[in-house]
């Protein structure tokens, strides 16, 4: 008999981390779609690996592609595959990521971000295992479980009309949310603990000190709006600038990019000017400049935009969805202006 083979690990004993365990080990038997929910850094692609490695599916493959790391036209080749002439370019058959899949797992990671036409026939493989290559009009058979996974609102994508409602039907028979990490307080020094043992390791030291008083309360404070990868982050450079492996890691920390020499960037300049000219108070309650001395205006506007962005998603947590509500604008509007300015 095989050997299961080993998970990678998921670490937690907060109860709603604990109740999400518990619906994964329910629903990976279930050969249906499944979709899973975080925001980024949360670890949903473990979920996914989870759900593969125990269902029926642990011997077949587990195929991952992220729908936003391609642009719009190769996003159906990489699924379903060309043929040899298919475009210009196209010399030699492909075989997609569905028919790599077959018989196992195709976690489509940001699944939000396809196109309305991957969309189409993604439902169409869901639904009846058919599809063809781009290019090709061979119908070709397949057997995959596809486990979707988003950071995004998709019953609000699906009302806008940027998701289709019958292909987010089919892939939620289960939704999974993964909780950030602020819901999951008692879970951050176990998790920092976890990592600190792992780099002390890398590093050759013979155990891992631990942390001080403070710097678990630091850890315990901070609001982790990347979530689990940036705690990862913010541990191991702890560990690594550390300079003792028999004392505790009192320093964390959090902003690697802080420093009195940084440089500045342009919008960053034009903030400094902006907050050097006389304000007064608009209709709205907002500080403006006045334009009695000389300024930049599309530099200053920029940076009064890029300042409300900032602070809309620090009132909101970092939910993206939240501050673009508490702005007046659409997800997609509000992403796009966050891409704009650079802002994380």
């Amino acid at each position: 008999m095989e050997r299961l083979p080993e998970l990678p690990p998921m670490i937690g004993e907060s109860a709603h981390f604990l109740d999400l365990m518990e619906r994964v080990q329910l629903a990976a038997p279930q050969d249906r779609p499944v979709l899973v929910i975080g925001e980024r850094g949360t670890g949903k692609e473990l979920i996914a690996n989870r759900l593969h490695f125990l269902s029926k599916r642990w011997q077949g493959p587990f195929v991952e592609l992220n729908c936003a790391s391609l642009p719009d036209t190769l996003l159906e080749t990489e699924l379903f595959g060309h043929e040899a002439g298919a475009f210009t370019g196209a010399t030699q058959r492909r075989v997609g990521r569905f028919e790599v899949a077959n018989g196992g797992t195709l976690f489509l990671d940001e699944i939000a971000n396809a196109t309305l036409k991957a969309q189409e026939k993604i439902l169409r493989v869901i639904e009846y295992g058919t599809f063809e290559r781009v290019g090709g009009n061979r119908t070709i058979s397949v057997d995959v479980r596809v486990v979707g996974a988003t950071n995004v609102d998709l019953p609000s994508e699906a009302d806008a009309g940027r998701f289709r409602a019958d292909l987010l039907d089919r892939l939620s028979f289960d939704v999974l949310t993964v909780p950030p990490l602020r819901a999951r307080e008692h879970d951050i020094a176990l998790l920092a603990t976890h990592f600190g043992r792992r780099m002390s390791n890398e590093l050759g030291w013979p155990s891992f000190p631990g942390f001080s008083p403070a710097a678990l309360a630091a850890l315990a404070k901070h609001a982790w709006p990347g979530n689990i990868r940036e705690l990862r982050n913010a541990v191991e450079r702890a560990v690594y600038l550390h300079s003792s492996p028999e004392t505790p890691v009192v320093a964390i920390n959090f902003d690697p990019f802080e420093s009195p020499f940084r440089p500045q960037s342009n919008l960053g300049k034009a903030a400094v000017t902006a907050k050097s000219q006389p304000v007064d108070v608009t209709a709205s309650g907002m500080s403006a400049p006045h334009a009695k001395s000389p300024l930049d205006l599309k530099e200053t506007l920029a940076a009064i935009e890029s300042r409300l962005l900032s602070e809309a998603l620090e009132v909101n947590r970092h939910n993206q969805k939240d501050a673009a509500k508490h702005l007046g604008l659409g997800y997609h509007q509000f992403r796009s202006r966050l891409r704009k300015y650079a802002i994380a």
